[in-house]
């Protein structure tokens, strides 16, 4: 019968995806200068405070105050009124280095943690993601674009959407259902303004009518006010977004967050490599839905275990393909690295409307380069 599935996302002036912004750009300066440093760096962000803490190995300097306020000012808390702002918030710094137990096993080539970390892709969508989230990340970059470029300019920084997308008996998108919206505003804008031109220059700009497919209710900041957001109203953390990063809770995630992290790091390496499998295994046409997942053990090179799972859409045994993703893919740390050249600040970017999927930003991990390779291997045993 068919069923409904949701997905939210968020804008960059959230508390916590402001928190991932500042970890992954104080990452990005670090790197831009030393590609080998270790870091793993997690944001609180709070009234009128960002505290950073975590460990860094590195021998060179950055300015950590000054990238947290351009990340602050960059995102839009910019005014003393909005209760957060980049000029008179304060900045406290805590970091300490690296574990020498952990960096004993990351040296080597090996995890620097035991964990597993999930990959996914689907043929709803022409970037290979799931619809329910990809529309989530549309409304909300929208929100963004129509405060900056001051279509709507009593909109502030912080913001929430989530879609509900129905499914029909095939498994396949057949609709939306319904879509949430809420956005922080000026005080003195009636709340019937704010939800007529939400549905006009947002929900209608980027939901197509091919793909409502009929009427969709509409909730537009439904307590009916929204003025006090942001880290004054909500405090902020790195890493509490994981299913706005990845697939909308549409497939499993290993639990780890993304933000903050170098690419030694298996949290945000083992993910971007299974991702990259997964979405290489659909453009090949093998399956129209993929999951990979990955396990690591710390120290330990290669990965102690690969499972992909087709959802019964393959095209060849599960077991082929995942015996051509062990022979095809370096799935160890410094494999990942090297594929997709992770050691360079490119980061910051993703820190914000998810990290699969995207084709406005460099994305390494969402390259199709190797699906012929993957194609032809199996095409041998199909």
């Amino acid at each position: 019968m068919p069923s409904l599935f949701t997905s939210e996302s968020v804008t960059e002036g959230h508390p916590d995806k402001l928190a991932d912004q500042v970890s992954d750009a104080i990452l990005d300066a670090i790197l831009a200068k030393d590609p080998l440093a270790r870091v793993a760096c997690e944001a609180i962000v709070t009234t009128g405070l960002v505290i950073v803490v975590g460990e860094i190995t590195t021998d060179c300097y950055v300015d950590i105050p000054r990238i947290i306020r351009q990340t602050v000012r960059e995102v839009g808390y910019t005014r003393a009124k909005y209760g957060f702002d980049a000029e008179t918030c304060g900045v406290v710094s805590s970091i300490d280095e690296q574990s020498p137990d952990i960096a004993q096993g990351v040296d080597v080539g090996g995890a620097g943690d035991s964990g597993m970390m999930f990959g996914f892709a689907c043929d709803e969508t022409p970037e290979l993601m799931p619809l329910p989230i990809m529309l989530a990340h549309r409304l909300a970059r929208r929100l963004a674009e129509v405060r900056r470029n001051k279509t709507l300019s009593y909109l502030r920084p912080d913001g929430k959407v989530q879609v509900t997308v129905r499914y029909g008996d095939d498994g396949r998108p057949a609709g939306v259902d319904n879509v949430v919206v809420s956005t922080q505003h000026h005080d003195e804008v009636a709340v019937e303004q704010l939800r007529a031109d939400i549905t006009e220059h947002v929900i209608d700009a980027m939901i197509s009518a091919d793909v409502r497919n009929g009427s969709v209710r509409s909730f537009i900041n439904p307590t009916g006010r929204f003025v006090i957001g942001g880290p004054v109203a909500d405090a902020g953390l790195t890493g509490r977004k994981i299913m706005v990063d990845t697939y909308g809770g549409y497939a499993r995630h290993g639990g780890g967050c993304f933000s903050g992290k170098d690419p030694t790091k298996v949290d945000r390496a083992g993910a971007y490599g299974a991702r990259h499998v997964a979405k290489n295994i659909v453009a090949a046409g093998l399956a129209s839905k993929c999951e990979v997942q990955v396990s690591y053990a710390i120290g330990v090179v290669k990965p102690v275990a690969i499972r992909v799972d087709t959802f019964g859409t393959g095209k060849v045994p599960e077991s082929s393909i995942a015996s051509a993703v062990n022979k095809l893919f370096d799935l160890s740390p410094l494999g990942i690295i090297k594929e997709l050249n992770l050691r360079r600040p490119l980061f910051r970017q993703t820190a914000a409307y998810g990290h699969f999927g995207r084709t406005d930003i460099d994305a390494p991990w969402e390259s199709t380069a190797r699906a012929t390779e993957l194609a032809e291997e199996l095409s041998l045993k199909a």
